[in-house]
């Protein structure tokens, strides 16, 4: 697979089997993605890889709070700003309306949606998990580099035949993931990430991308 074929393939999956992945795939995949660019060097990433009887844990925990409908562990960081101008409000919107739509919820089923929402904190039925932190007291361009190395590892999970889901989702539920994996505490946990095979038999719909005249401006001489 190359390069372009693993961008324009990558997309974020949600419905995956429960095919093994094998550590060393991992492994390998990680290694690479520790190439990715980063200002100085700093390489911010902090990367916990779950499986396992670890994974099946933190799935019970995140699980059992779902359905106790507990509060959300406040964020650490902010998500999307409070007055989402466009045109990232009127993207944001139709990424929801496609999502859902695929799925066959309209938009006044609440419920439905939650228990769609839900399925983040089963990794969409995964067999293997990735946790990103950050030091909190890093800065916006070491945030960037994370975002580099994220990227990175979701298109060397293609070139494995692996899709994947990144889930800032994770966040709202940041304490129940520190008591399986202890990180220190310096840490903010940044994002989740679901790795596995797809399940071809889930639903979806393929989210589109602004023309290029909407985001790049050529300034030529």
């Amino acid at each position: 697979m190359d390069v372009y074929e693993a961008v324009t393939s990558r997309r974020a999956v949600r419905g995956f089997t429960d095919r093994d992945i094998s550590k060393e795939m991992l492994e390998r995949v990680l290694s690479a993605a520790a190439w990715s660019p980063s200002g100085s060097n700093l390489q911010p990433w902090n990367t916990y890889v779950v499986t396992g009887a670890p994974l099946a844990e933190l799935k019970k925990r995140a699980g059992e709070r779902v359905a106790a409908r507990t509060p959300w562990d406040e964020r650490e960081y902010e998500m999307y700003p409070p007055e989402l101008e466009s045109p990232y409000r009127d993207r944001r919107s139709a990424f929801g309306h496609e999502r859902y739509s695929a799925l066959g919820i309209t938009s006044d089923d609440w419920e439905a949606r939650q228990r769609a929402a839900s399925a983040n904190w089963d990794c969409f039925g995964a067999p293997a998990a990735l946790f990103c932190y950050i030091d909190r007291d890093l800065g916006a361009p070491q945030w960037a580099d994370v975002g580099m190395y994220l990227q990175t590892v979701m298109l060397l999970l293609r070139s494995e035949g692996l899709h994947s889901c990144p889930q800032m989702a994770w966040s709202v539920y940041r304490k129940t993931v520190a008591e399986v994996l202890s990180p220190p505490e310096g840490l903010i946990l940044f994002c989740g990430m679901s790795i596995g095979y797809e399940d071809v038999t889930e639903p979806y719909k393929r989210t589109g991308r602004a023309p290029l005249n909407e985001t790049v401006t050529f300034v030529e001489g």
